[in-house]
């Protein structure tokens, strides 16, 4: 069906497609004229005994590039033309990768920024009007700022266009986990909300980045739609083929487990070969450089939703050379149980490793019965991952992510507070591992805001020191707060929004982790995650080995792995000529002096969190083989013929 505007009650021009248009299981059709701009939609019948049942909803096209009739679109669908989104038909040009190249940042060297494109420029000070923020030119303007914090990769939450009406009553859906269509920007990220014209707005926001030598990755939405259950709207999938897009049950229900309503059927061919050609469709049109997929375990399940061994279409993904320059990340769990780290049913994805941010977050808070596993994740997990020469570089390590606490948060609250959602405070995680230190929420006490940030320092410094692939979460690098939500999903308000007044900014942790990111990659050949370095605490039986990990407690070769121990130390040796680095780590409630093992040359002290800087260019020698390290802190020596290079 053709139409002449977005919001037209009638169709000008409509073409019956009948089985002389079907090859296969494809319907198809070409319809000579029609130039860009042109406004479509879908109508499907069914044949019955005595009359042909057609669908009353216009369906968008699920490869839809473009999409129209956003100012009058309702769920509830009450006419089925005016009300409804309309498919455009739109150019598919190619990036133009000879002039803006993609960085191709090796997985050792990649330094991960998760944010939000609305949330993070909704506040931008310096632009012309207030409503026009949140768009992906306005992210543009803040290109220099992610450059100088020395990431090379931005992971945006979704960017699909999504019902932002599928929400409680009286609040919007501002993440975005509640896809419409898998091909088109979102419309309000477009400055001028022209649905024509925000392709080339994305392709301008991922133009700037490759040239300031940043990656663009996208939090992609496979595993379910908006159209949630039978009780759900029909705007697309469910009125074409509701069994073939969807797990559906033996009672025609439809199956969850993505606390959403639905679940694609990923395992379908039909439906991986659109998933493929949406991934096509953002990696070599649009120029995106990677894809984390939301809850992608679940795109791992067949019939009935038993979990694959071989999923069909990661193998599809990991073998297809359109897309053999891209990273793929995925969440390794859904909500129907399923969690699958190590053992992740692809040979080459990342995951979100929430192992070592559950552990790292207990270890800080002073958990007993925590050391033996935290040692674990500070050298890439491998007791976790397989052997195999890129088990490190499957670890995502984060702290934080947009679902859950803030790292300022963390240090400041022990419960959710989550009432602004409308959802009675049931919603978000409950179990945080986080950490008030004496008083829920913000405080004046001099002491217990020393002490909270310098726990933010210690997250922070774990996160850069640890093997694997790390992940900051936008705004933790200046102490950015949402008042103890750990769920903001629906809230397009300060809460959510990226503060630039720099006098809301902690300027001494932004410089702090600036100093975190220099380091990790200066000195990215001992935390390179992609070298596997072994473990001793027999110099004897390492020989000529280049480097290798040795654990110490508060004397060197003796590690206190007891339940109550909360103090642990490492150092990483060159061969048998003795300790190029040592990092000693400090969770008791009272300082502890620790033995310092001996140093190939000298030790120079390079990071001691219970202090508010890091001088890179006025180190100090440390001449003393004892060394008394303060509560709840960290310190990082570094031998002086290294820190000299």
């Amino acid at each position: 069906m053709i139409f002449e505007n977005e919001y037209s009650e009638e169709a000008k021009e409509i073409y019956k497609i009948d089985t002389s248009h079907k090859s296969g299981d494809y319907w198809h059709i070409e319809i000579k004229g029609l130039e860009e701009g042109c406004f479509y939609g879908y109508k499907v019948f069914k044949e019955s005994l005595d009359k042909e049942i057609f669908s009353t909803n216009l369906l968008l096209d699920p490869c839809s590039r473009a999409i129209g009739g956003w100012g009058k679109f309702s769920r509830k669908n009450d006419s089925p033309f005016k009300n409804a989104l309309k498919s455009i038909v739109c150019e598919r040009d190619s990036f133009d990768f000879k002039k803006y190249p993609r960085p191709k940042h090796s997985w050792q060297n990649t330094i991960i920024y998760e944010l939000h494109v609305g949330a993070f420029t909704q506040e931008l000070q310096d632009s012309v009007s207030k409503d026009a923020n949140g768009s992906f030119l306005d992210l543009i303007q803040k290109i220099p700022y992610l450059k100088s914090l020395g990431i090379t990769s931005i992971e945006l939450l979704p960017v699909f266009a999504f019902d932002s009406n599928d929400a409680p009553l009286g609040r919007k859906n501002f993440w975005g986990y509640s896809p419409i269509n898998w091909f088109t920007p979102h419309i309000d990220f477009s400055k001028d909300k022209n649905p024509l014209k925000v392709r080339n707005e994305f392709r301008e926001l991922v133009k700037t980045c490759h040239l300031n030598n940043i990656e663009v990755i996208l939090d992609v939405v496979f595993n379910h739609t908006t159209e949630g259950n039978e009780l759900g709207p029909i705007i697309s999938w469910k009125g074409f083929d509701k069994n073939l897009y969807y797990h559906i049950g033996k009672k025609n229900e439809f199956l969850d487990v993505t606390g959403c309503g639905n679940t694609i059927a990923a395992h379908k061919p039909h439906v991986r070969n659109l998933i493929i050609e949406s991934l096509h469709c953002w990696a070599n049109e649009l120029g995106v450089d990677g894809f984390r997929f939301d809850l992608g375990i679940a795109l791992t399940r067949g019939e009935n939703l038993n979990p694959l061994e071989n999923p069909a279409l990661f193998e599809a993904i990991e073998t297809d050379p359109k897309l053999a320059e891209i990273k793929i990340i995925s969440e390794p769990w859904d909500c129907g149980g399923l969690y699958k780290l190590g053992d992740f049913p692809a040979k080459n994805i990342g995951t979100w490793n929430g192992h070592f941010r559950d552990e790292v977050r207990k270890f800080w808070k002073g958990d007993k019965n925590i050391v033996w596993h935290l040692s674990d994740k500070l050298i890439g997990s491998p007791k976790i991952y397989k052997p195999g020469d890129n088990r490190n570089l499957k670890s995502i390590n984060f702290i934080t992510a947009h679902d859950g606490f803030t790292l300022n948060d963390l240090v400041s609250y022990n419960q959710k507070h989550n009432f602004a959602n409308g959802e009675n405070n049931k919603d978000g995680e409950n179990h945080n591992n986080s950490w008030n230190h004496g008083i829920e929420g913000p405080t004046r006490d001099p002491q217990l805001k020393k002490l909270r940030k310098q726990q933010q320092r210690n997250f922070l410094t774990t996160l850069f020191i640890s093997k694997g692939i790390p992940m900051l979460s936008m705004g933790d690098e200046i102490s950015r707060t949402q008042g103890g939500n750990n769920n903001p999903w629906c809230q397009n308000s300060p809460l959510n929004w990226m503060p630039w007044s720099e006098s809301k900014w902690d300027k001494e942790m932004l410089e702090f982790t600036k100093a975190l990111i220099h380091i990790r990659k200066k000195y990215i050949f001992l935390f390179n995650p992609n070298i596997h370095l072994s473990q001793s605490n027999d110099i004897d039986s390492v020989g000529e080995a280049m480097h290798w990990y040795q654990w110490h407690g508060t004397k060197p070769c003796r590690p206190d792995w007891s339940g109550w121990s909360h103090t642990l130390s490492f150092s990483i040796n060159s061969g048998n000529h003795g300790s190029i680095l040592w990092v000693a780590m400090n969770a008791f409630s009272q300082g502890i002096t620790f033995e310092i093992p001996k140093c190939k040359s000298k030790w120079v002290k390079l990071i001691d969190t219970s202090s508010s800087k890091i001088d890179i260019k006025n180190t100090t020698e440390n001449k003393d083989n004892i060394i008394d390290i303060k509560s709840k802190s960290i310190v990082l020596m570094i031998a002086k013929d290294l820190e000299s290079q």
